[in-house]
């Protein structure tokens, strides 16, 4: 059976079409989500977007959280269904609560845009199970606000449970720990500032490297 991954469109949304292209050339059917519908349509995973949800107003990704489909999204995550949040999507996992800590303005404030190389610190999860701890893919990035910052409690317990999921090669924006990605306890759960989703054809990514993300998801429903 072909494995059914939702990729949710909020106001704001701009690269819903590039996630669901990351679906699709994984092997897998793309669902598009609405924001204002509950309906998870039975899907087997979900990618929360990047992009300017509701226009970053208030706090990136505050507003997005509160959104219908978040609460289905909410209610599925805890009952083990593979979520991946990409950029604005990590932002809107963290206010939602699936994810801890928080993405802040980038140190220096300026806004980050270039490819950039992330260390691979666990293979464990839902959506990394295709790479190897250790190793290093290309992929772009592109934020404002996206210095992971938590409280130190919340750091060590990250790093104790082998929790952080990527690192940055070089530390672009601040970020405790050069930390470009997290997961939940259970690793189904992931989030991550870069866009695998640009890193998934040859013509248009500076690697292949985000495909595999996808395709580790479509492994592990």
């Amino acid at each position: 059976m072909t494995a059914r991954i939702g990729v949710i469109t909020f106001p704001g949304t701009l690269d819903d079409v590039d996630a669901a292209r990351a679906v699709r050339l994984a092997g897998a059917e793309s669902v598009e989500l609405w924001h204002a519908d509950a309906d998870l349509k039975g899907v087997d995973a979900v990618v929360v977007a990047g992009g300017f949800s509701y226009g970053d107003y208030l706090r990136s990704g505050a507003i997005a959280a509160l959104a219908p489909v978040m609460g289905s999204v909410v209610d599925a995550a805890k009952g083990g269904l593979p979520v991946l949040g990409i950029c604005n999507g990590f932002q809107i996992l963290t206010e939602a609560g699936l994810l801890p800590g928080a993405l802040t303005r980038n140190e220096g404030l300026h806004f980050l845009c270039r490819d950039i190389n992330l260390t691979v610190e666990n293979s464990n999860t839902a959506w990394t199970s295709r790479l190897s701890t250790g190793s290093e893919i290309l992929i772009p990035s592109k934020h404002g606000e996206g210095r992971f910052q938590a409280a130190p409690d919340t750091i060590r317990q990250l790093e104790d449970e082998g929790r952080v999921v990527f690192r940055y090669a070089e530390n672009p924006n601040g970020s405790i720990n050069d930390i470009a990605g997290v997961c939940s306890e259970n690793g189904r759960i992931v989030g991550l500032m870069p866009h695998p989703e640009h890193a998934v054809e040859a013509l248009t990514g500076p690697s292949l490297d985000g495909l595999e993300l996808f395709l580790s998801a479509v492994d592990n429903v």
